[in-house]
């Protein structure tokens, strides 16, 4: 069997993958980008209306700006997609799709890694696993297949129609899934959230858009610490329908129900934390927070932005929030669906045969450098900062560890 031969092997096609390429290029080392579907498959997957939750000027890579999209409006999934692709076109990326790889092991004398892939094998000095935070879908064992309810995860959710008649449990409030149960009750679906802890930032604060105070209060940059133990804690915002806060108590008003987490399933029964009320009051706090810290940057700064008092109004708790439904007949509320927003758990272990990870499956590196020669991670949350997961952040990840490659000038040996 033949064995192919380079200098750096890419593994993903989707926007860590092409800004990895990019900035190799931009360098003059040759480099292969491997992908096991199409170019930026994870965006293709997602539900039929979603859009970016970042307005068009700033989710995007610095060097190209998006084709027929306002800068200020929110790029559906279809506009991101047909981005990448021509990103990819633009820079002649060197990418082969359909070709997954299947296990991936370190060469006998540490000189590389060697990759089976479904198409042959490829030897490579380097490997950047450019793969994403998508990786596996995570659906808490709570209630069991055979209940007789049809379970999805976020991931596998097209739209409305997708789903039998009756009523939803979306459990998990972050973006998708407060995109999602609004959307369903929207079609006229009756629907129940289960809200956990969040971040709940405005969408415009000021006459700027949250990515705007992201970037100029330095939020952006801050970075992750690993040795804290704490909950991640997801973000609940959206650009659906041009762009809004999200407000629990307005989906509330609407007639959609809120629950606290889900705790256990018997005989038809969800159980629920006792903590909703909590986990709305400290989504309060986070938002009011960044107004706090908007306000005092506008005054310091000296800056001419309108003032917006009523950005402050919080609407009183509504009576599932005061009176919250701990235990739920999912049958007798109607039930037919539950939607898993539960997010996701990292997949490098099934085939990255490498030890370069900790007990949990989680990669051991600096910035995205692994504790392995020439290996390198790209496009996962806190890499390097806040911003490392989303577009712009991870073009800039990528240029540093192309600078990385670069010094270090491994090539594959013919």
């Amino acid at each position: 069997m033949s064995v192919e031969k380079v200098d750096t092997l890419i593994i993903g096609g989707g926007q860590a993958g092409l800004a990895m390429s990019e900035h190799l290029g931009r360098r003059g080392l040759s480099h292969l980008i491997v992908e096991k579907s199409r170019i930026a498959a994870s965006w293709r997957g997602r539900w039929d209306s979603l859009v970016a939750n970042g307005p068009a000027w700033h989710d995007r890579f610095p060097d190209m700006t998006f084709s027929g999209v306002d800068p200020d409006a929110f790029a559906s999934r279809e506009k991101i997609v047909e981005y990448f692709v021509s990103y990819a076109e633009r820079i002649a990326a060197p990418i082969r799709c359909d070709t997954e790889v299947k296990t991936l092991r370190r060469k006998p004398d540490g000189s590389g890694f060697v990759a089976e892939t479904s198409s042959g094998i490829i030897e490579a000095a380097n490997v950047v696993a450019a793969t994403g935070a998508f990786q596996r879908p995570v659906m808490p064992a709570i209630v069991p297949p055979d209940a007789g309810f049809n379970q999805i995860h976020s991931f596998s959710y097209r739209n409305p129609a997708g789903l039998p008649e009756g009523g939803v449990l979306v459990i998990g409030a972050g973006s998708s899934g407060a995109q999602i149960a609004d959307e369903l009750m929207r079609s006229g679906r009756r629907v129940y959230l289960s809200v956990g802890p969040h971040d709940r930032p405005p969408r415009r604060y000021r006459g700027q858009d949250f990515v705007w105070w992201l970037g100029v209060l330095g939020m952006w940059d801050a970075r992750p610490d690993r040795s804290s133990s704490a909950e991640h804690v997801t973000i609940a915002v959206s650009g659906a329908r041009g762009g809004h806060t999200v407000d629990f108590r307005e989906l509330a008003s609407r007639g959609m129900t809120l629950l606290g987490r889900a705790r256990t399933f018997a005989q038809g029964t969800m159980e629920f934390e006792p903590d909703l009320a909590r986990n709305i009051a400290l989504g309060d706090a986070n938002y009011l927070a960044m107004l706090d810290a908007a306000d005092a940057y506008v005054a310091r700064e000296g800056l001419d932005l309108p003032e917006e008092p009523a950005a402050r109004i919080i609407a009183p708790d509504p009576e599932c929030v005061t009176s919250p439904l701990l235990h739920l007949d999912l049958a007798q509320a109607g039930i037919t669906s539950i939607v898993w927003a539960t997010g996701y758990a990292l997949d490098f272990t099934r085939w990255l045969k490498v030890d370069a990870f900790d007990p949990s499956g989680a990669p051991i590196h600096e910035r995205g450098v692994a504790k392995v020669p020439g290996l390198y991670f790209l496009g996962l949350p806190g890499l390097s900062r806040r911003a490392s997961a989303f577009i712009w952040g991870v073009w800039h990840d990528a240029d540093y560890l192309a600078g990385h490659i670069a010094a270090g000038r491994r090539v594959a040996v013919a």
